[in-house]
């Protein structure tokens, strides 16, 4: 039964016990936020903590929600991509736990925004983004919330890239930890989590065989790496798009084809982007794809396709398949534009694996710790995730994994903290 003294607007909450069953499920891969889970339960570190989350409504956030309400936490959370939702999650943790939910799947942008406004009503002391969004509402047009927030957390590289250029000219009004930047979050969310969600999101939208395509993977930052790499294991041809000379370099040397997105344009049979910015694919990439192009973005917002260019070259636009547009153009040709040009791991599959969120959602419940604990309050800007909680997470993950390593010697301490002793 419903929790009558809660606020919430989800799809069907009577999807509640199909929903409990599933976050079940995924709490079996996630022994780090479990862990964390039974300590916050004893030591109520969040007690009374109002705090306000905007992610993406899956399985494995909703084990972080229960992580931070038995921490004594009071949390309320929406949806931070109108695709991503899983609306029977959203029904469980209103239904069965109590926790208010402001999400829809397929939901249009107005009731996007008034959903964040739904979790802002919550007055927050902490606020927990994906993208930025939040924050971005806050600092727009509910600045009289900012005097009562502590801190906030932010976990992907879109949102760490929007927060940094309000931190630079003098905006962010509360500090922020960049739970993205941590060890334990970009090196195996990033690389291994959408590196194998991109894929399944593609496949299971389209069906298609992966040896012998030609992908093209645009942006070589962590998540284009993973991309990358779980392509080639699958049998394809890779060829990367960079702007950064380094990147660009690394990927030529792990063995990838390097060039420039209009060259890349007309050889490639699927595109990925993960970029993190606006039309990277734009108009004249359009206009020399070859016929049945498959378009796709794996970044945070619908924004690294130019989506209104493609539908003023379009002579018409059919829905395809699920999660399928067909866009064909003024000669004939037919390009395929997945998802509606949002993140395709969410909108047409389930996301990152528990396994690897565990990581990610173990960071955010730390470091939200973090800022609840703390006597004195962090400076207006991005922080880094503290050293000793990556260590910390990656200890346990290892722990879980049932792996142990070395411990340095005190010699060996006093060696790498000493410049006395050389050759």
């Amino acid at each position: 039964m419903v929790n009558p003294t809660i606020e919430y607007d989800v799809k069907d909450i009577s999807l509640a016990d199909k929903g409990v069953k599933r976050i079940e499920w995924a709490a079996r891969e996630m022994p780090v936020v479990r862990l964390i889970r039974e300590r916050f339960s004893k030591e109520k570190p969040l007690n009374g903590l109002r705090i306000a989350a905007c992610l993406h409504v899956t399985t494995e956030t909703a084990n972080l929600m229960l992580a931070l309400q038995d921490g004594g936490a009071d949390v309320v959370l929406c949806a931070s991509n109108p695709l991503s939702t899983q609306d029977e999650v959203a029904a469980a943790l209103v239904g069965a736990y109590s926790i208010p939910v402001f999400a829809v799947r397929g939901e249009d942008d107005d009731t996007y925004y008034h959903h964040i406004q739904g979790a802002l009503a919550h007055k927050p002391q902490v606020t927990m983004d994906d993208g930025a969004d939040l924050v971005a509402v806050i600092h727009k047009d509910r600045r009289e919330l900012i005097e009562g927030i502590i801190g906030g957390t932010e976990e992907t590289t879109t949102g760490v890239i929007r927060l940094r250029a309000m931190a630079a000219d003098g905006a962010l009004d509360y500090p922020i930890v960049a739970v993205n930047e941590a060890l334990t979050k970009h090196l195996f969310d990033n690389r291994y989590g959408t590196g194998q969600s991109t894929l399944d999101g593609i496949t299971r939208a389209t069906n298609v065989l992966w040896a012998g395509k030609q992908v093209v993977v645009i942006g070589y930052g962590w998540c284009g790496k993973g991309v990358a790499s779980r392509a080639r294991g699958m049998g394809a041809k890779i060829i990367v798009v960079e702007v950064d000379p380094t990147r660009a370099l690394e990927a030529a040397m792990d063995g990838f084809h390097v060039m420039p997105m209009m060259e890349a344009s007309r050889l490639g049979d699927i595109f990925i982007s993960l970029t993190g910015d606006k039309h990277v694919m734009d108009m004249r990439h359009f206009e020399v794809m070859k016929d049945g192009a498959i378009l796709a973005n794996s970044g945070h917002f619908n924004v690294e396709i130019n989506i209104p260019a493609l539908a003023d070259m379009s002579e018409s636009k059919r829905r395809v398949r699920d999660d399928v547009d067909e866009y064909r153009m003024m000669d004939g040709r037919r390009l395929y534009l997945l998802g509606e040009g949002r993140l395709i791991n969410l909108a047409a599959a389930e996301g990152h694996p528990a396994s690897v969120m565990d990581m990610s959602f173990a960071n955010q419940a730390l470091c939200t710790e973090y800022l609840a604990t703390r006597e004195q309050r962090l400076p207006n800007d991005v922080h880094v995730v503290p050293a000793e909680i990556d260590e910390d997470v990656a200890r346990l993950k290892l722990a879980a994994m049932g792996i142990e390593i070395d411990e340095l010697t005190e010699e060996q301490k006093k060696y790498l903290s000493s410049w006395e002793e050389g050759t």
